[in-house]
């Protein structure tokens, strides 16, 4: 099986990446297929015009990707200049089938996509999600339902302007994507970019998001104490480094959610979280650094790692906004991790304002695809 081809270029305007990501892919193969489009959020207002050109020059008609304010491809990370990253996958004729976004439930999805699913019996979905629908987190978790395990891949589109997915055209407010049928060969990781730094705690009082008690005392005297004594003394310092864990029921691999610490109240004692916390359940405070982070994608890569027989035939990444320069340092480190140790193979994506790993919506992860 031949690697997939794959270009990424920056510039001036639209059409000089186009053609730049266009020569360096060389001549198409017979057998290419669907196309991975990711561009940053400075080619949002050009995506449609962009998306014909390769359309229309490589003769592949089935497209996917979004809008990030940055992307990424082998070794490589963009941001804050006009730039795009494409990818031509080849698989069976009928090894994929692309659906348009859905917006508030899955009527016409199963209307467009239910005879394919039942003849092809898929087992994941690359999906590419508008922030602003506030029913997106239900969609995910109805739309893993649709395939064999479960399990959705991908990530909130990012744009501090107009945010567009792709699903052969371009859409808005909704979740698009494609399906993989049973026989297309790919394995996925995520990586956390976290470690926990204390004990499992009991949530023993809580109200919406507010954190009263946690194994029976106070719940800002458990953070303290689980955090240590010098960020104790200065609380503001740990806004960015300190998040909360949210450990995952019946998971077998000691998976979580993190959710931001949003606020504390010194005088009562109390802590909030950005998600609903409901008492019985259990949570682990973490640390976020660099050093953990590169610790915790080592993890991940070294897994994935040894599941390869063969290098990977294509990839697809999407991380969070908060992780790429901000988490791993400038020069494309995280982008460079992955390449080090998995080898030069081709690989796209995008920093994502939210990431899709099975039926669950993360924060500060990373989502690793690879076709095989």
């Amino acid at each position: 099986m031949h690697p997939f081809r794959f270009a990424h270029a920056e510039g001036a305007d639209w059409r000089v990446i186009a053609d730049d990501c266009l020569d360096r892919l060389g001549p198409i193969p017979t057998g290419a297929n669907l196309g991975f489009l990711y561009v940053t959020d400075s080619l949002a207002d050009e995506l449609g015009d962009l998306l014909a050109h390769v359309r229309t020059a490589t003769g592949v008609q089935a497209w996917v990707g979004a809008v990030g304010i940055g992307i990424c491809a082998t070794g490589v990370e963009y941001y804050e200049e006009p730039a795009a990253a494409l990818m031509l996958g080849e698989f069976p004729s009928d090894g994929f089938h692309v659906f348009p976004s859905v917006v508030k439930d899955l009527d016409a999805f199963d209307a467009h996509s239910a005879g394919w699913i039942a003849a092809h019996r898929p087992l994941l979905a690359l999906v590419h999600a508008d922030p602003a629908n506030g029913d997106t987190e239900d969609l995910i978790k109805q739309l893993a339902q649709r395939t064999c395990a479960g399990f959705l891949v991908g990530g909130f589109a990012s744009s501090r302007g107009t945010t567009y997915t792709i699903a052969n055209g371009l859409h808005q407010d909704g979740i698009s994507g494609v399906l993989f049928a049973e026989e297309v060969g790919l394995i996925t990781r995520l990586s956390q970019g976290c470690s926990p730094i204390g004990p499992h705690r009991t949530i023993t009082a809580a109200q919406r998001n507010i954190l009263i008690t946690l194994d029976g005392r106070p719940a800002l005297d458990v953070l303290k104490e689980d955090i240590g004594e010098e960020l104790s003394r200065d609380l503001m310092r740990i806004g960015g480094q300190i998040f909360v864990g949210l450990p995952i029921q019946g998971s077998d691999t000691g998976d979580y959610l993190v959710r931001n610490l949003v606020g504390i109240d010194p005088n009562e004692g109390l802590v909030a979280v950005g998600d609903a916390v409901e008492q019985g359940r259990e949570l682990m405070f973490c640390r976020r650094d660099t050093a953990t982070a590169r610790e915790d994608l080592d993890r991940m890569l070294r897994s994935l790692k040894g599941r390869l027989r063969a290098p990977p035939r294509g990839g697809v990444y999407c991380s969070c906004l908060g992780r790429g320069a901000n988490l791993f340092g400038p020069d494309s480190a995280e982008l460079k991790q992955i390449r080090d140790t998995l080898g030069d193979f081709p690989l796209v994506g995008f920093y994502a304002s939210g990431e899709i790993s099975q039926d669950r919506l993360y924060g500060y992860t990373g989502v690793l695809t690879l076709f095989t």
